[in-house]
């Protein structure tokens, strides 16, 4: 059980919270913020004759309505139901578990005005793996990821569908199943819901826990291509990196250097004097990426432990404040950046596929004993070429768009969304192009026995020859490259 407080939650606590299937439960802490808020803006309401944007006006350009104290709860069931204008597909279950796990630790900081009873549905839904259906198209990623949310929140109120256990169903129907009456949203409860970068942020994090592995992956599927390709080891020498000493390049060298240790491949003599540079300038690129994914790892951590939404309510200095906290883009920029970097992994990956099959230092083209009849790996690289074409494309930055929403209330917004879907298919095709790589490599040391690589290197392979034997003669490679994906996962 992982208890939800104010404290701050690590980045590799949620990956351990997720991999382990870990339930939840809100803090003392926690409860007595949330009531203590909740218990502040009652007051607030009752005695004062005030407005406050969101909980008794309208919402956006309609922010100069005032709203009667007897529709305040049906403004906020309306908030939901009309924001939920999401479109395209729906959203992964692991992004949407994140959402909610992100969601209940922004209101678990108490200053968002939200029922106890509201937050706890959002701690069962988690618990019970009730996962609401969401799209991924309909987020500015500012005022909130509006749509993505408000979908989120649908089924609080028995309104939307849910999955659970991969059927999607009525969320009034899964309600009922469980003994759970609909919430009735109290006053600014639906603007605390829909305002927030969750959206974002779950995307974000499933990203970066993903690029951390991939980042692993590379290096490890490198090393193997480095022995596969005949390569020297001294681009990798220390003395090489300490005088240029960015943290990524000397870990990534060090790691070479380890997972290459006493190969009998890397210490023969070499014919070549220099080898190209998806080989030998390994740590530069992969370490500036594993440098870009650190900052990233930094602007998340702060993101996933901030408050979002908006109006922000300080009980103990008797303040609502309206301001935009919401506004997504410290991560816009950070996923358009994580996206590159990742990026960048898969494009040096193709080059080295490229070169194994090329014919060069003893290797047959395309890694066939008999070329002409046999095609043998020329057409993964072309997958993974046209992978890495898209790979680009899906790159062009989305921070750098804005378009004019709300009548012109929302007058510049993020698209920190529009980023983070993207980031989630880069993620993917940097995947699928390692394990083309991986694939290629494997092959190409077949080529170089009765010489071994190191320990690591052998170990890996003989595991990985269990599930792929070598290719022999022409065979549907498919399957081969997603068993590989695989493999590559379960590193």
């Amino acid at each position: 059980m992982h208890h939800i407080s104010p404290d701050p939650l690590t980045l590799e606590q949620v990956g351990q919270i997720l991999a382990s299937g870990r339930k939840i439960a809100l803090s003392p802490e926690a409860t007595r913020r949330i009531e203590h808020c909740r218990r502040y803006l009652d007051d607030k309401l009752a005695a004062a004759n005030d407005t406050f944007y969101g909980i008794n006006t309208g919402f956006g350009s309609l922010c100069n309505v005032r709203i009667e104290h007897h529709e305040l709860e049906q403004l906020q069931t309306n908030l939901v139901m009309s924001h939920a204008c999401g479109m395209g597909d729906e959203v992964p279950a692991d992004v949407v578990r994140l959402m909610l796990l992100l969601k209940i630790q922004g209101l678990a900081q108490g200053y968002s005005g939200v029922q106890l009873i509201t937050v706890q549905r959002l701690v069962d839904f988690y618990n019970n793996d009730v996962l609401p259906i969401i799209y991924q198209q309909g987020s500015l990623g500012a005022s909130g990821d509006l749509a993505p949310l408000a979908h989120l929140s649908l089924p609080l109120i028995g309104m939307g569908e849910v999955r659970v256990d991969g059927e999607k169903l009525p969320a009034a129907e899964v309600l009922y199943r469980h003994g759970w009456q609909p919430i009735v949203l109290d006053s600014k409860e639906g603007l605390a819901l829909l305002n927030g970068t969750q959206f974002c942020q779950a995307y974000s994090v499933w990203c970066l826990l993903e690029a951390k592995r991939l980042y692993d992956a590379a290096n490890l599927t490198a090393a193997v291509s480095l022995d596969g390709f005949d390569c020297r080891l001294s681009p990798f020498n220390e003395l090489l990196h300490k005088i240029r000493p960015h943290e990524g390049q000397l870990k990534t060298a060090e790691t070479i250097r380890n997972l290459l240790k006493n190969s009998e491949i890397a210490a023969q003599e070499k014919s070549a004097v220099q080898d190209p540079y998806a080989f030998r300038c390994i740590p530069q690129v992969h370490g500036a990426s594993y440098d870009a994914i650190a900052h990233v790892g930094r602007v998340l951590f702060t993101e996933i432990n901030s408050v979002t939404d908006n109006p922000t309510i300080f009980p103990d200095e008797d303040e609502i404040l309206s301001g935009g906290n919401f506004h997504a883009q410290p991560l816009a920029l950070a996923l358009d950046y994580l996206a590159i970097a990742l990026a960048e992994l898969g494009s040096i990956s193709e080059r080295r596929t490229y070169q194994l099959i090329s014919g060069q230092r003893g290797l047959p083209h395309f890694l066939t004993k008999n070329g002409g009849v046999n095609s043998g790996f020329m057409i993964p690289q072309y997958t993974a070429a046209s992978i890495v074409s898209q790979t680009k494309q899906l790159c062009t930055p989305a921070s750098v768009d804005s378009i004019v929403s709300s009548n012109g209330q929302e007058d510049h917004v993020s698209m920190g969304a529009n980023a983070a879907t993207k980031c989630w298919r880069v993620v993917k095709n940097v995947e699928r192009v390692l394990a083309i790589e991986f694939f290629t490599a494997a092959q190409a040391m077949e080529f170089r026995k009765p010489l071994k690589s190191s320990e690591i290197v052998e170990n890996t392979l003989t595991a990985y020859r269990k599930a792929v034997p070598m290719v022999e003669e022409d065979r549907i490679m498919h399957s081969d490259m997603e068993v590989t994906v695989e493999f590559l996962k379960g590193l």
